[in-house]
């Protein structure tokens, strides 16, 4: 496995008419959240412990204070995390990439887990095993969340960067760290910042980072998440992108082809050459999540959008099997 992530969003080449490659919410940007960014000073230091953020964040999560620590996002926290308690390192497959990365580049065991049961066996003897809830790319929903809890022989970590976009978010085991990523529900992925939640006090994973590592951007993204107005807003939009999730499923199965949808704001539709596909689509200008990393070499991960985006997005596909059909 390469160091060099693999993520959907920019890629080099020039902006495209359509992204439909990462799964932030496409309704975007939260003005609510927007309004704390623009009171943010960025001539001024954040405060170094953000004492805060963290004891806002406690409050909203019934723990306390010493049981929160604020990160450059998921990525950043993740890394942390494995540097903090090391391997092996268990995971479900497919997943996230960045948890194998964080691994790789930390020089612990990797332990790639092929089936919930063999993810269950395996975790008494793991010392940091990862889980998303729901899952990145899949969208599955583990129905084993407590089980795991109370077998992880060290900690259990749910990424929950799509869980505040679910229909019917699963209640979550006290017992397992909550690894928070709020931007992508607000559409606001540009300002960088997550949080995790411990079930003990995890002062010393919180004094592992650098220094500064949130800016005063991020303290303000992470402030605005838990305003009232900003999680009404994402509530309304939530719907918005649930029937838009629908007739982008319904388009692609107009096609012919199998679609698995979330309970989040994405799905996968199955196309076959997925990497030539991504290609032939990038150069009409529609940028897609090819799956190939993940080991889906025949699925692309396709985001919500807005309806004139699903439009283009179906004619273009279809024009691109056909070329693909004709050229096999």
């Amino acid at each position: 496995m390469s160091l060099k992530p693999v993520h959907g969003g920019p890629d080099g080449g020039p902006e495209p008419l359509w992204d439909f490659s990462t799964n932030a919410n496409a309704l975007g940007p939260n003005p609510v959240i927007l309004e704390y960014l623009k009171k943010a000073d960025p001539s001024r230091y954040p405060d170094p412990h953000y004492r805060k953020v963290r004891q806002a964040l406690a409050e909203a999560h019934g723990v306390a204070p010493e049981q929160v620590a604020v990160g450059t996002g998921t990525s950043e926290l993740v890394h942390r995390l494995v540097r903090w308690l090391g391997g092996p390192v268990l995971v479900l497959s497919p997943t996230f990439s960045e948890y194998a990365r964080a691994a790789l580049a930390h020089k612990v065991p990797l332990w790639k887990a092929r089936s919930p049961e063999d993810f269950l066996n395996r975790l008494p003897q793991s010392r940091l095993a990862f889980l998303c809830v729901p899952n990145n790319p899949t969208g599955e929903v583990f129905p084993f969340l407590e089980e795991a809890a109370n077998r992880a022989g060290g900690a259990l970590v749910l990424d929950l960067a799509y869980y505040p976009l679910m229909e019917n978010p699963p209640r979550l085991p006290q017992k397992a760290f909550w690894l928070y990523s709020p931007n992508k529900a607000h559409g606001l992925t540009g300002v960088r910042a997550g949080y995790l939640v411990g079930p003990v006090d995890i002062t010393p994973f919180q004094h592992l980072a650098p220094s500064w590592p949130v800016s005063v951007h991020g303290e303000a993204l992470l402030l605005g998440h838990l305003d009232p107005g900003a999680q009404t807003w994402l509530a309304e939009s939530k719907w918005e992108l649930f029937r838009l999730r629908r007739l982008l499923a319904q388009g692609l199965r107009g096609l012919g082809l199998e679609v698995r949808e979330s309970p989040a704001n994405f799905l996968l539709v199955r196309v076959g050459r997925a990497k030539e596909v991504a290609l032939a689509l990038r150069e009409r200008g529609l940028r897609v999540r090819d799956c190939t990393s993940f080991g889906l070499r025949e699925w692309l991960r396709l985001s919500a959008q807005k309806e004139e985006a699903i439009r283009a997005l179906l004619a273009a596909l279809e024009e691109v099997l056909v070329d693909l059909g004709r050229g096999a």
